[in-house]
C-alpha cells in the first residue's frame, strides 16, 4: 500500500486541462520531487492530495483510505503542508503559529508546549524564538517555523510546494539539507514541488517530471539521466550539469 495513491486524476479549468489522467504511487518513507515547466500541473497535483483541489475524475487515496471519505479539513490535519509564501499569522507569536493544529485537535497545554519546544529544536531555532512575532524573523527563520507548524500534529506525510524558492541561495541550501535530515529522522513521506532541478537531484530519492498535465518521466535521478529520451525531460535533467559547467568556466576565466 502506498502512502499516497493517485489513480487517473483529471482536472480542468474551463477549457484548460491541468491534469490529464495522472496515476502515481508514493511509497512510505519516499522523498519524491515533482518537476516540470510552469503550467505543467505540479501544484494542482499536489493540492488534490490534501483536498485543496477536487479532481474532476480519478481517485486519491492517502494511507489506504479515499481522500474524499472524510471532510477536507480533517484530512489536512493529517498531512503537513509547506509552501513558498509560508502563511504565518502575523498577529500570533511563533509558538502560537506552531500550535494551531494541535489546539484544533484538542491537545492539552502541556502537550502543546512540549511539542513546540521539540519542534523548535528539530528545525534548529533557538527556544527564545517562540515568543517572537513572525515580523521579527528572517526569511529563513520564518520558513523553518513553517516547517515546524506543518510537523506539529505529527503527520506521516509532508507536501511541499516550492518551500525554499524565495530564500537566498545559502539559506535555501542549508534549509533543504536540514529538511532532508528531518525527513529521514522522522521517517516521513515527502512530495515536493520544485522548479530547481539541482534541488530535486540533491534532495529527492525519485523525480517525477510533468508536462501539460501528464507524467512524462519517473525514476531515480541517475536512472532518468541515463535512460530519458524525451528532449524536454533531458533538458530538465541536464540543467544542473550545464550550470556546473558554466560556473567552472566562469571561475576558470577569473583565475
Amino acid at each position: 500500500m502506498g502512502a499516497i495513491e493517485l489513480s487517473g486524476i483529471e482536472k480542468r479549468y474551463g477549457g484548460h486541462t491541468a491534469l490529464a489522467g495522472v496515476s502515481l504511487v508514493v511509497q512510505p518513507g519516499e522523498f519524491t520531487a515533482l518537476v516540470g515547466g510552469s503550467g505543467s500541473g505540479k501544484t494542482t497535483l499536489l493540492k488534490t492530495i490534501n483536498g485543496l483541489v477536487t479532481p474532476d475524475a480519478g481517485e486519491v487515496r492517502v494511507q489506504g483510505e479515499p481522500a474524499g471519505a472524510q471532510p477536507p479539513h480533517l484530512l489536512r490535519r493529517k498531512i503537513g503542508y509547506v509552501f513558498q509564501e509560508i502563511g504565518l499569522f502575523p498577529h500570533l507569536g511563533v509558538a502560537e503559529n506552531i500550535a494551531i493544529t494541535p489546539k484544533l485537535l484538542g491537545w492539552d497545554a502541556a502537550r502543546i508546549a512540549a511539542r513546540v519546544a521539540t519542534l523548535l529544536e528539530l528545525v534548529a531555532l533557538p527556544k527564545e524564538v517562540a515568543a517572537r512575532s513572525p515580523a521579527e524573523l528572517s526569511g529563513g527563520q520564518r520558513q523553518r517555523v513553517g516547517v515546524a507548524r506543518a510537523l506539529a500534529a505529527e503527520p506521516a506525510i509532508m507536501l511541499m510546494d516550492e518551500p525554499f524558492g524565495a530564500l537566498d541561495p545559502l539559506t535555501r541550501d542549508q534549509l533543504g539539507t536540514d529538511y532532508r535530515g528531518l525527513h529521514e529522522r522522522l521517517s516521513l513521506t515527502t512530495l515536493m514541488v520544485t522548479h530547481d532541478m539541482a534541488e530535486a537531484v540533491l534532495l529527492a530519492d525519485r523525480i517525477v517530471v510533468l508536462s501539460a498535465g501528464r507524467i512524462v518521466a519517473d525514476g531515480r535521478p541517475a536512472e532518468l539521466l541515463a535512460t530519458a529520451t524525451d528532449p524536454e525531460v533531458r533538458a530538465l535533467l541536464e540543467a544542473p550539469k550545464r550550470q556546473a559547467e558554466r560556473l567552472r568556466a566562469k571561475l576558470g576565466q577569473g583565475a
